[in-house]
């Protein structure tokens, strides 16, 4: 009955790490980094569907280092062909302990039908610690064939274990080390090492050959390699491979050991690539603090504070108009209108000139708030990251100018809106000036005019009367003045809290914006950055 691998948890989850690391990679890791890790999650999700029941070795070794023949010996059937002039093996042969579940895993690793071969059961006798074996008898890596090249180093990647066949001559081989064990560093578990043709050394020679061939393996960081001389000649050494191969079928964890391997590797060059460090201390979204810093920024390059301002000091003048005592108001007719040499004489269209224009003047007040926000929050990025992080803040940011532009002019105030309660002070400080004009008139007329008016307003001989009348006129005038002092008091008041309400308002838009065109794509950018990284951390976990 075929069974299917299941993975360790810790296996799982970090593959699943992996899977949200290539998810969010793309333009942030290396591209061959990238490429590895599909390449991995590919292989391992097919591997880990297909038979834990078997565990897949393959032999791999140079030209001439006799691997066919260990395969033959190991196998105990001449299964692959050996040379005699050039020895070299042009395509992969395997040997199956064990047939039931092996097709499909036969299959994905691309074995031709008529190089797969089955141990017969008499043969089995006494081998049952075998049993979920395939054998894989590997071209030579170093064939002058670029096909058999390819192919060898495609089964290396995809077998669960790897046994290198080294030659005594050829045991230090450069092109073995450089392109294949270091890069095997880490794999300790699924990599085995046959020191093979023992046969052709002395006792001495071949203890002096294994010292040498474990202190150059530990150079190049396999820390607890296991050599095994062999010599497929005399069969010295065979039942001892046998034996260690036996164990990880046994143990029917080779392929579980060789994904954790080759995903540790990665995960460990991913990590001097993308440092976890302290990126995970970077927040996931932009903070208040920097929101509000970032709205007072944008405030300042549209000149919210200069149109309030301006706002009010219009609202007040304007109220002379309608509002104060009307005889300083007269006089001020001599005197050059304050509303025309600030050349404010439309007032609506005036203060949507100011915004436009500052807009369009400080459109670089509006780049460096954007800029001031992404240095804040990318300071200790990955200089990736921070690109990247600076790129979503200025992904709309050609737009923002002419968006502020449009929806603060949508509130420009009007001005020229006259309240009713200036009306209604206009009707009672002119109905002042009229009683004033009378008591005025009656003075002149009653003292310079005997019989002019009638005998009841007569003020001619009567003295008494004369300091009640002129008391009652210099009341009305006062009256007059302390009502548009009051007046006054009130507009201000009035242009403070329209002014409030405006730049309230305005500010409340810029803040919309800001989060639209600014603060949106940068929180996007902060959870792909904290999820990655949170993946980072797992993948290492």
């Amino acid at each position: 009955m075929t069974t299917v691998t299941t993975p360790r948890p810790g296996l799982s989850s970090r593959l699943s790490a992996l899977s949200k690391v290539v998810e969010l990679g793309p333009g942030r890791l290396d591209p061959k980094l990238m490429s590895e890790a599909e390449s991995l999650l590919l292989r391992a999700g097919d591997r880990l569907k297909l038979s834990s029941e078997h565990t897949v070795v393959a032999l791999a070794g140079g030209t001439g280092s006799g691997k066919s023949s260990l395969f033959n010996a190991v196998s105990g059937l001449e299964l692959s062909p050996t040379g005699v002039r050039r020895p070299t093996t042009a395509r992969t042969h395997a040997c199956v302990w064990g047939l039931e579940g092996a097709a499909p895993l036969l299959d994905w690793l691309q074995i031709q039908w008529r190089h797969r071969f089955a141990r017969a059961s008499a043969l089995d006798k006494g081998e049952s610690q075998l049993h979920g074996l395939i054998l894989l008898d590997l071209p030579d890596h170093d064939s002058i064939r670029a096909l058999n090249d390819n192919e060898a180093d495609r089964l290396i990647g995809l077998a669960d274990l790897v046994v290198w066949v080294l030659d005594p001559q050829k045991y230090a081989d450069a092109s073995t080390h450089r392109r294949y064990v270091t890069e095997l560093a880490g794999h300790e578990a699924v990599t085995v090492f046959a020191l093979n043709q023992a046969d052709r050394l002395s006792t001495e020679e071949l203890a002096e050959l294994v010292i040498d061939l474990n202190d150059l393996l530990r150079r190049e960081g396999v820390e607890h390699p296991t050599v095994v001389p062999t010599s497929a000649v005399t069969g010295r050494g065979v039942e001892s491979l046998k034996s260690v191969v036996a164990a990880a079928v046994f143990r029917r964890r080779a392929a579980i050991q060789r994904l954790e391997a080759d995903l540790r590797k990665l995960e460990q060059r991913m990590t001097a690539a993308m440092p976890v460090g302290e990126a995970l201390a970077i927040p996931a979204a932009v903070d208040e603090a920097r929101k509000m810093g970032l709205v007072d920024a944008l405030c300042d390059a549209v000149g919210v504070p200069a149109v309030g301002e301006a706002m009010e000091n219009i609202y007040v003048e304007r109220s002379n108009q309608w509002v104060g005592w009307p005889f300083p108001r007269w006089a001020d007719r001599f005197r050059p209108d304050p509303i025309k040499s600030l050349r404010l004489e439309d007032v609506s269209d005036e203060i949507k000139g100011i915004a436009a224009g500052t807009v369009t003047a400080q459109a670089a007040e509006v780049t460096n708030a954007v800029q001031a926000l992404a240095e804040g929050l990318s300071g200790t990025m990955h200089p990736v990251w921070r690109s990247s992080l600076h790129h979503a803040a200025r992904s709309r940011l050609g737009k923002v100018p002419s968006a502020l532009t449009e929806d603060l002019t949508e509130v420009a105030p009007q001005l020229d809106r006259v309240p009713a309660w200036w009306r209604l002070l206009k009707a009672w400080q002119y109905a002042l000036v009229a009683a004033f004009g009378c008591g005025v008139l009656w003075l002149l007329l009653g003292l310079l005019i005997p019989g002019a008016l009638p005998p009841a307003l007569e003020l001619m001989g009567d003295t008494a009367a004369l300091p009640w009348a002129a008391l009652m006129t210099v009341s009305v005038l006062g009256l007059g003045a302390l009502s548009g002092i009051a007046s006054r008091n009130f507009v201000e008041l009035g242009a403070s809290r329209e002014r409030e309400r405006l730049e309230r308002e305005m500010r409340r838009r810029v803040a919309a914006i800001a989060e639209k065109m600014v603060v949106e794509p940068v929180e996007r950018e902060l959870a792909r950055h904290h999820a990655f990284y949170t993946a980072m951390r797992g993948l290492s976990s």
